[in-house]
């Protein structure tokens, strides 16, 4: 491996296990919060587009686990009172999950984190350094969607 590739794998494991350990730490001195980190971002998928409810099959594909495990992953959160599963009004076989009141809460708490996040990382860039990063991290993100869009599609 060059020097380049070594770095460049040696920051992208550091900080993605830096963020997820951030994320984890922050939520078990939290009081009142019975969550995972991964329970934690399956409620921001559910959340999104002002939590018009996802379907298990939504999730599942969001999160690349299959149907049974987001079942799984859903009743748990349902038993904690942060979301609902609801039946579509327009077809009865079609289930949406959705936000309760408790899981719009933690939500916008986990919302806020990133943003305070994101914020004080920003605030240590100059504007040249934050474009030089929005663009890598493009970059890198177009490259994982393909990756993932080939182990897909197979």
């Amino acid at each position: 491996m060059d020097l380049f590739s070594s770095q460049l794998n040696e920051i992208l494991v550091e900080t993605f296990n830096h963020i997820l350990q951030y994320e984890e730490d922050l939520i078990k001195h939290s009081q009142n919060i019975d969550l995972s980190i991964g329970e934690m971002h399956l409620l921001e998928t559910v959340g999104k587009n002002n939590n018009n409810g996802k379907t298990i099959s939504d999730l599942a594909q969001a999160h690349n686990v299959t149907l049974p495990s987001m079942t799984i992953a859903v009743n748990k959160l349902v038993r904690k009172e942060y979301v609902v599963k609801e039946k579509s009004p327009h077809d009865g076989r079609v289930v949406y999950v959705r936000l309760t009141q408790k899981g719009l809460r933690i939500d916008r708490i986990h919302q806020y984190f990133h943003r305070r996040m994101v914020d004080e990382v920003a605030k240590e860039m100059s504007a040249h350094e934050k474009e030089v990063l929005i663009h890598g991290m493009e970059k890198l993100n177009a490259f994982f969607n393909r990756k993932l869009s080939k182990i897909h599609d197979q």
